[in-house]
């Protein structure tokens, strides 16, 4: 039989812990967000539909990104056990340089149209937490925007190599001259991707103000009071900035793209190069046998290409062909910091974010941006201690099973590409 008696007052009292509320509403809700996805789901709510669109989704499909994801989730971690980790060690050397943690922040275009702080709030987030952060050519901000931002810390610059080559020469010679210290030569942009939402919303820069985009605008009156009082918004490196994003990309970029593009940015770039959107083996070494200093494999986050290789599954065979000779990264699907232990496991030696940053981005400016940093870095801490290992190098291959979804049909594996050695040089 149980005893009952009547409650104690001290015993109550004990029970009950009330927090003081908090007033500011910024920071209650970011405090409130404990992974990735929870910063989506606010960015969701606070951000016009056509702008969140343009950060969450990706081409055609949205299968890429879709299996990218998946991949992450198809893996298994083998811990070791009685191996005490009660400091781990997440900083690791990239590039010439420290970063405090084994990510960095990736290039993302028309940063300034998903909340106005953009790639300042970016670069001051990313240099206060010891990691680089990448500014896209297709940024708001400009190169020295960004270097004013994070004056101290590390800053990269992702070139897309365009019809007038004039004006991508004078953005290498500009982020040279503002000190970034490595170039990211984007290769797996030809042509736009097929973004149906973009197409779907009537995405374009600046916003057109219809019908639509004013009822939408009526739930979320703080980005709109945001975008109408602060600077124009309009790309930093470009001159034309009328036209879907379509429009915009094709206008930009350059089908004719080559291997002599390379070579002439490499002369011209002082600092460390990578080549970014590397998606096969094959492409691998023949870069690392032109002597870039790393390379990135990446499908774009899923919005070129879809159906492209995932990164992720790509990352083993690269780094056994490569991995010694070359830096190794990559990006495409990471929401948490269980991805990047297990990429590092895998041979990566650095991995980038894109939407995990502008989901914190478009939930609240810098703070948001410092609270996806603060989540990731909680969750590799995590990992790593539950793994049972206390630094980046310890790590291995062994601690991961990427576990089959996706198999071949036998005799359907990739074929050789065919060797570009006669292909024509520009005139």
């Amino acid at each position: 039989m149980v005893t009952r008696q009547l409650p104690k007052i001290p015993e109550l009292l004990e029970l009950m812990q009330f927090k003081a509320p908090d007033l500011n509403g910024r920071r209650r809700r970011l405090t409130s967000a404990l992974t990735i996805d929870d910063l989506r789901t606010i960015a969701k709510r606070r951000t016009p539909k056509a702008a969140f669109d343009y950060t969450d989704g990706a081409a055609e499909g949205e299968i890429s990104l879709a299996r990218a994801r998946q991949a992450f989730q198809d893996i298994e971690f083998h811990p070791d056990i009685l191996r005490p980790a009660e400091s781990v060690d997440m900083s690791t050397e990239i590039l010439g340089g420290r970063s405090a943690l084994p990510f960095g922040i990736a290039p993302t275009g028309f940063t300034r149209l998903m909340q106005t702080e953009g790639e300042s709030a970016g670069a001051s987030a990313a240099g206060a937490a010891g990691i680089p952060f990448t500014l896209s050519t297709l940024g708001t901000t400009s190169i020295e925007g960004v270097r004013a931002a994070n004056p101290h810390g590390r800053n990269w610059f992702q070139l897309y190599v365009m019809r007038d080559r004039e004006i991508s020469y004078g953005l290498v010679k500009r982020a040279a001259e503002a000190g970034f210290d490595t170039l990211m030569f984007t290769v797996d942009t030809p042509v736009a991707g097929a973004r149906l939402r973009d197409k779907r919303n009537g995405f374009s820069i600046p916003p057109a103000l219809t019908v639509g985009t004013i009822v939408n605008a009526i739930p979320r009156p703080w980005w709109w009071i945001d975008f109408l009082t602060t600077p124009k918004l309009e790309f930093a490196s470009l001159t034309t900035t009328g036209g879907t994003v379509g429009e915009l990309l094709n206008a930009a970029m350059d089908p004719t793209i080559s291997y002599d593009d390379l070579e002439v940015i490499r002369g011209m770039w002082p600092g460390k190069i990578v080549v970014k959107g590397v998606q096969n083996v094959e492409d691998s070494k023949r870069l690392i046998d032109l002597g870039v200093d790393g390379i990135v494999l990446s499908n774009h986050g899923g919005r070129q290409l879809d159906r492209a290789p995932v990164p992720f599954h790509l990352l083993p065979q690269v780094v056994r062909e490569v991995g010694k000779d070359a830096t190794v990264m990559v990006d495409t699907g990471i929401m948490n910091g269980a991805d990047i232990v297990a990429s590092i496991a895998q041979g990566a030696k650095f991995t980038l974010i894109g939407r995990a940053y502008l989901y914190g981005l478009m939930a609240g400016g810098r703070q948001g941006v410092d609270r996806t940093i603060a989540i990731l870095r909680s969750e590799i801490e995590r990992t790593m201690q539950l793994l049972g290992v206390s630094s980046l190098e310890e790590l291995e291959p062994r601690h991961v099973t990427q576990l089959q979804r996706l198999v071949p049909i036998a005799g359907s594996a990739p074929r050789r590409a065919p060797s570009r050695a006669k292909t024509a040089s520009r005139a």
